[in-house]
């Protein structure tokens, strides 16, 4: 038991960035699963497109209204997670990272949601007719995707700053589009495209937290000085305790607000919670974090001033 238990701790990037739910339930199971995969010598990219066929097979099951199928579904978004929490663990511990990997882990979550947001439109046509298919283009394309790029960027930051850039996926536009540019087309397309698009979305982050890019471009130029440590110290702590927003805006809040609308049999109440609690978690999350970047850039700003004298 102490040797699972050590291996799931090994496997996670940070307890800082990991949810209650996750550390205690799924990943646990998913690093069951990725013992599993590891005896039989699975590639992480396998796991991520299993869990994939699965996350897709949960959006059909939603499209029916009776119970049984409602259950199925959600029995198999459960496992989707379980395969997504494995394959990242999976990469983590043999090494095995791709450039697929990394394209396909980032598109996962994305095509079960496209798949249940389809399924449950499709299912509520009759009865709601054009509008389920406006609510939901607000609540996944505006807000669900804002959403999780957003807690994402969060968490990669907060990584960055407590274990370092090795430990991060931090990443920027400009970087993004130099790697972009230079690859040729040849033997290159679908990687390329991957690149666009993840630009973009990189972008998208950045325009969102203006006040962090500014706070981060003095923080690197001031790195290795005695101001610049003491930024990254108090940014750490003011950032912890903003983690558990990132983590609500993931899969868990979501994935059982989900469960409950299908349970009850009323699904248009997931797109409801979408646009009220989640959007309402989002600029909280928003505001505070800005709010520490000013913070911590004024002291950065301060620090600067006395190094140059």
């Amino acid at each position: 038991m102490g040797g699972i238990k050590q291996g799931i701790e090994a496997s996670l990037k940070s307890r800082d960035t990991e949810e209650t739910l996750d550390i205690w339930f799924n990943r646990p199971i998913g690093y069951l699963w990725t013992l599993f995969f590891m005896k039989l010598n699975v590639h992480p990219n396998v796991v991520t497109i299993l869990s994939i066929i699965l996350g897709m097979a949960a959006g059909y099951m939603f499209y029916f209204p009776d119970m049984p199928h409602t259950v199925c579904g959600i029995l198999l978004l459960m496992w989707a997670n379980f395969y997504d929490s494995a394959d990242g663990q999976l990469a983590r511990l043999t090494g095995k990272k791709t450039r697929w990997g990394r394209m396909l882990d980032g598109f996962a979550g994305d095509i079960w949601f496209f798949c249940i947001y389809l399924a449950i439109c499709l299912r509520l046509t009759p009865q709601w007719g054009i509008w389920i298919w406006l609510v939901a283009a607000l609540s996944g394309l505006v807000c669900h995707s804002k959403q999780c790029a957003l807690a994402d960027y969060y968490r990669n930051i907060h990584l960055y700053f407590l274990k370092g850039e090795s430990a991060s996926e931090l990443d920027n536009f400009k970087q993004q589009r130099e790697i972009y540019r230079s690859l040729p087309w040849r033997h290159n397309v679908w990687w390329k495209w991957f690149l666009f698009f993840y630009g973009n979305y990189t972008r998208s982050q950045e325009r969102m937290t203006p006040r962090f890019q500014q706070m981060f471009a003095l923080w690197q130029k001031m790195k290795g000085t005695a101001p610049a440590g003491e930024a990254r110290a108090e940014f750490i702590e003011g950032s912890r305790p903003l983690m558990k927003y990132c983590n609500f805006l993931t899969f868990n809040a979501r994935a059982i607000a989900l469960y409950v609308s299908m349970l009850a049999g009323m699904p248009y109440l997931y797109f409801i919670f979408e646009l009220t609690v989640m959007n309402a978690v989002f600029f909280y999350m928003r505001s505070r974090h800005e709010r520490l970047s000013s913070a911590v850039y004024e002291k950065l700003s301060s620090g600067n001033g006395e190094e140059r004298r």
